[in-house]
């Protein structure tokens, strides 16, 4: 009974908010219903693009043919910018760019690919540092090397990237740094491939000049 009366007197009110429920709903799963559509489209649109990059023709893999109507990794990043599909073509982008010699586009596109957890954001993470080496920013290369290295810290790819940001911290005049990162490589990973390597090149850092 006091519902009742509440409704007969806030008949417009309570229809109202009832009304923008439905509404709310309505938009929430309209939003999950277009972007799995934009998800698809953008992964269909992806896979072509793969095949021209794989091919090794970078060029169309990044802008596309006019001819056949396929959209290169630039526009599919730029057209689907909040799906999976749309964030990797941007890394894509990146690889297409660096192997085209364009390295400040590369490191832009780097600088904006959502670098993903786990083992699949190492090779990202390690490209983007080899960008900057080819940019000859080392100091920051080897800083984006450590990343590598910690993001998902295995026997094989962590000595790998802490090598490699040693060499970098040495071509950037930083040499307490990079026996620094040496002697990690030689205390957590004596049995890699990269010990010996590390060895070396603290033998070389520490000889007295």
């Amino acid at each position: 009974s006091r519902f009742m009366y509440y409704y007969e007197n806030n008949k417009a009110t309570v229809i109202g908010g009832a009304i923008g429920l439905v509404l709310v709903a309505g938009l929430i799963i309209g939003y999950f219903v277009y972007s799995g559509q934009q998800e698809q489209e953008a992964q269909n649109l992806l896979g072509i693009a793969e095949e021209q990059l794989m091919q090794g023709d970078y060029q169309t893999a990044l802008y596309g043919n006019e001819q056949d109507f396929t959209l290169g990794f630039e526009q599919i990043a730029n057209n689907y910018p909040n799906t999976n599909a749309g964030n990797l073509a941007t890394y894509y982008a990146a690889v297409s760019d660096f192997e085209l010699g364009n390295y400040e586009s590369a490191l832009q596109r780097m600088q904006n690919f959502d670098v993903p957890d786990g083992i699949m954001g190492v090779a990202p993470l390690s490209l983007h540092a080899i960008i900057l080496s080819e940019l000859d920013r080392y100091e920051e290369a080897a800083e984006k090397y450590i990343d590598a290295a910690d993001w998902n810290e295995n026997p094989s790819t962590t000595p790998y990237n802490l090598m490699e940001a040693a060499i970098a911290f040495n071509e950037a005049g930083n040499t307490d740094r990079a026996i620094t990162v040496v002697d990690r490589v030689l205390e957590e990973y004596p049995n890699s491939r990269q010990a010996a390597e590390a060895q070396r090149l603290k033998g070389l850092l520490t000889r007295p000049a």
